[in-house]
């Protein structure tokens, strides 16, 4: 393991004394510099081998990197440079969008948790696009997903229209794509998840990767992330409608709207998706139960509240093919990649 690993606990402290935004910025500037530099960027480099397959694509290990933490795809290469076995960036939007009013990050570190209302910033499809393009992670063996979501402004009964321009926008530069219509922090979103929405909307989307595969030469399998706020019934749901409109897996879980595991704590009010510990009990019910029900029919990504290889354990034992991984970087800094992967090979 790299030494500058083992000395994120000393970063972290000037780190968490910045606001929490301008914090996570930093890091990735920090990052990106260390990575530029060929003198350095061997000193974080790692890749940690643990291989599965997963959707058809090999992957160096079943540890991913969450989207959300490089929303614009600007640093995969130097994120990859960290030991994942597949990178995840976005969510891009067809167009630009500044995303919910300052501050939107907030820490909950008694729970070694985040909320955050973020609201889908970024700098729209051409420059993410852009961006993944200058990338080498795909070109030197990487897997790489995209995750694409909808305008704030865009109407919900147009919301297919958005998703239908992200697909095709992202399908020639993408392993795989992720399909988030989870985030709590953009409105009525999470409409989507259910009934004749859902239906609708995944149809649409089969209908155009269908015309995509044709053109492109090859099928990118598709994913939809889901909320960890579901009733059993809606899940389901879901678990049966997904492969039936050509859905090849789920990630489950985006963040949660429950506040129970933090009632009193600083910031515990503060509107947005709670991440972290308190959501990992939350993705396991929600993982054992798509599991139950989809069997193999899905493949499912387990997400939230991994910050110790026992945590991922538990997402594999509950019925996760792979994890990612975010909140948890927040709080352990990028040796917590290493130690998932290590434990999730002793587990096999």
């Amino acid at each position: 393991m790299s030494i500058l690993f083992q000395a994120y606990p000393l970063a972290r402290a000037a780190l968490f004394a910045m606001d929490a935004e301008t914090a996570h910025e930093v890091t990735l500037a920090n990052l990106q510099r260390v990575y530029d530099c060929q003198a350095t960027r061997r000193l974080l480099h790692t890749q940690p081998q643990a291989p599965i397959e997963l959707l058809g694509l090999k992957l160096a290990n079943p540890v991913g990197l969450a989207a959300g933490l490089d929303k614009n795809g600007a640093h995969i290469d130097a994120l990859g440079n960290l030991g994942f076995g597949f990178i995840e960036v976005g969510t891009v939007t067809p167009r630009a969008q500044s995303g919910n009013p300052k501050p939107r990050i907030f820490r909950l570190p008694r729970s070694q948790a985040l909320i955050n209302r973020m609201g889908f910033n970024n700098l729209g499809l051409d420059a993410f696009i852009a961006n993944v393009q200058r990338s080498q992670w795909r070109r030197d063996g990487g897997v790489l997903g995209l995750n694409i979501g909808k305008n704030a402004d865009t109407p919900i009964e147009r919301a297919a229209d958005d998703y239908l321009i992200g697909l095709a926008g992202v399908y020639p530069h993408a392993d795989y794509v992720t399909v988030n219509i989870s985030s709590p922090n953009t409105r009525n979103l999470r409409a989507l998840q259910g009934g004749d929405e859902l239906i609708s909307l995944l149809s649409r989307l089969r209908d155009k990767r269908r015309e995509l595969a044709d053109q492109h030469g090859r099928q990118v399998p598709m994913l939809v992330k889901i909320a960890p706020d579901l009733e059993q019934d809606q899940v389901d749901a879901i678990a049966d409608a997904l492969p039936t409109l050509g859905v090849d897996g789920v990630i489950a879980t985006n963040t949660t709207l429950s506040r129970t595991a933090v009632q009193g704590q600083p910031h515990a009010d503060q509107a947005g998706g709670l991440s972290g510990p308190p959501v990992h009990e939350l993705s396991l019910k929600v993982i054992e139960r798509l599991r139950a029900r989809a069997g193999r029919s899905l493949a499912i990504i387990g997400v939230g509240g991994i910050v110790s290889g026992k945590e991922a354990r538990e997402k594999m034992a509950a019925g996760a093919d792979a994890v990612q991984l975010y909140t948890g970087l927040i709080y352990r800094g990028p040796a917590l990649v290493e130690e998932c992967v290590r434990a999730l090979a002793v587990a096999r």
